[in-house]
């Protein structure tokens, strides 16, 4: 058992019994081939929790600080965290996601670039549609629907691929992929919070 596998199950016994996941969609995830997994952020723990409910391997950027602190420096890239310099263009992470999105493997990305201080999805940055077009893979949107309460139900929902080959063609902006991405966000949100 790698790293990674060894993580995802001791987590996923950690925090099951506590936010008792109800994960919906998964079934849809694309069995192979790129992905670019984007999700409403609302807590730290977004991470793990998109990433142990997911059917595939993660990999996730993180902020670079967390590459500096001594135990997490040696875990994280055995967990598939790669670093990522937060507030400036960083070309090395930005290239590291776009070959594994074309090494057919799944990049999780928070649009938002920040946690939502109200649970209130925010406007995604435009670096969503960026991978999303440049990255050739296909977007699954995903919606975590708290709050994170102990013993209290956590939804995890998975929603359909977003084919992103026409927006592709016909040469669409990331400003607009990224809405599109947002839009299908919003509409997992909507769907899911009261069911």
């Amino acid at each position: 058992m790698n790293l990674y596998s060894f993580a995802k199950t001791v987590v996923y016994g950690v925090l099951k019994p506590i936010y008792r996941f109800e994960v919906i969609g998964a079934d849809k995830f694309p069995k192979e081939g790129g992905i670019l997994l984007c999700s409403n952020h609302i807590d730290n723990l977004d991470p793990p929790v998109v990433g142990i409910n997911a059917p595939r391997p993660v990999n996730f950027m993180a902020k670079e600080e967390l590459f500096n602190l001594p135990i997490l420096k040696s875990i994280l890239p055995g967990v598939r965290a790669f670093p990522v310099k937060r507030g400036m263009s960083d070309r090395d992470a930005l290239r590291r996601a776009l070959k594994l999105l074309k090494d057919g493997e799944v990049v999780g990305l928070f649009p938002e670039g920040t946690r939502s201080k109200d649970g209130q999805l925010g406007k995604g940055f435009s670096g969503a549609g960026f991978f999303a077009l440049r990255g050739e893979a296909n977007v699954v949107p995903c919606a975590i629907i708290g709050p994170y309460k102990p013993f209290k139900r956590l939804k995890i929902v998975y929603g359909e691929a977003i084919d992103m080959q026409p927006y592709r063609e016909r040469k669409a902006s990331a400003d607009e992929v990224t809405e599109v991405i947002m839009a299908n966000i919003a509409a997992l949100l909507e769907q899911y919070k009261t069911k």
